[in-house]
């Protein structure tokens, strides 16, 4: 899943201790980030094995980023990849952006909080970040925490309890970025 290096190294430089996992059973304690990098279809198909364990930990209470690939991962489903099922934490389905504008989306735009008190988004506000997506997550309205503005509206964050995703990358999203990464962080059960 493409950007683990960077999130490892940006959580690193953050003060954390980053724990790659690569089976279930080390899927325990602590908070989880989900990066990604990618397609939907072959995301959920690298993620399987954890399903299981994943669903369990988004239950328990676990604080659970998705970022990118990640966020698309924790919806029903993409219009990507028709047929294949998401880990259906939120409601709601990945759609291609409608826009004239250039696809892939490349490069850095205003996020807008819509949710105030978001905890990835305190004493950060709005800022620029880094984006790169041709699809974004369309869930419902309630859990949108950020939008960016891309030829319309579309989705930067979400927020359902201990459940957040950024569209953008905040490990390369310079001072703005880590500072929603170790707000992320710092999130206390």
């Amino acid at each position: 899943m493409g950007n683990l290096r960077s999130v490892c190294n940006a959580v690193r430089f953050l003060g954390g201790r980053p724990v790659l996992v690569s089976s279930p059973e080390k899927l325990e304690g602590g908070k989880v980030i989900i990066p990604g990098v990618g397609a939907f279809g072959k995301g959920m198909e690298n993620l399987k094995p954890f399903l299981p364990e994943m669903r369990r930990a988004l239950s328990s209470g676990v604080f659970v980023l998705g970022i990118c690939l990640g966020l698309h991962l924790m919806l029903e489903g993409s219009e990507e990849a028709p047929g294949v099922r998401g880990i259906g934490a939120l409601k709601g389905r990945v759609v291609k952006i409608n826009t004239t504008l250039p696809l892939p989306h490349i490069g850095w735009n205003w996020v807008s909080p819509q949710k105030e008190s978001c905890p990835l988004f305190k004493n950060a506000g709005g800022g620029h970040a880094y984006f790169v997506h041709s699809y974004h997550a369309l869930p419902e309205e309630e859990v949108i925490a950020a939008t960016t503005d891309y030829g319309g509206r579309v989705t930067a964050a979400v927020w359902k309890e201990n459940l957040f995703g950024v569209q953008f990358h905040p490990e390369k999203s310079g001072p703005y970025g880590l500072k929603i990464l170790k707000n992320f962080m710092e999130l206390e059960c």
